[in-house]
């Protein structure tokens, strides 16, 4: 069980199989158990993209196991920070919680050439995400 100092993340996109997957799971392999990460979609895919799946192994992450998962008021309630990636207003809002929106192309229906840049915008993104909430002791 995390303590709860240990600060939470939750990333939101609209099909949760490409950009909140891919940030995910480079915060997860960044910073370890030092975050509690989520990330689930307003309309949530049958599958993560294989092309995001390509992308993320390119750079030694497996995300094969990973499956979308749907938006929950729960989800959002139990983090300290939600970043959207184009979800607009489904996204629930609830006071005192940090909201980040990061404007990210949709590597949906694209090819694993148009999701790598996508996919090192997201890695530079949780680097900074990172050494601001989870510093490394």
């Amino acid at each position: 069980m995390p303590d709860s100092a240990t600060p939470s993340v939750l990333f939101v996109c609209v099909h949760n199989a490409g950009r909140s997957q891919m940030a995910a799971a480079f915060l997860t392999h960044r910073a370890g158990d030092r975050v509690q990460v989520r990330s689930a979609g307003s309309a949530p895919a049958d599958t993560v993209n294989p092309a995001v799946v390509q992308a993320m192994a390119e750079v030694g992450i497996d995300i094969t196991a990973e499956v979308p998962k749907v938006l929950t008021v729960e989800a959002v309630q139990a983090s300290d920070v939600v970043i959207t990636m184009g979800c607009g207003d489904t996204c629930p809002v609830f006071p005192g919680k940090r909201y980040l929106d990061w404007e990210l192309p949709d590597p949906a229906g694209q090819g694993v050439e148009a999701v790598r840049p996508i996919r090192d915008e997201i890695e530079k993104r949780v680097r900074g995400l990172v050494d601001e909430i989870a510093p490394a002791n």
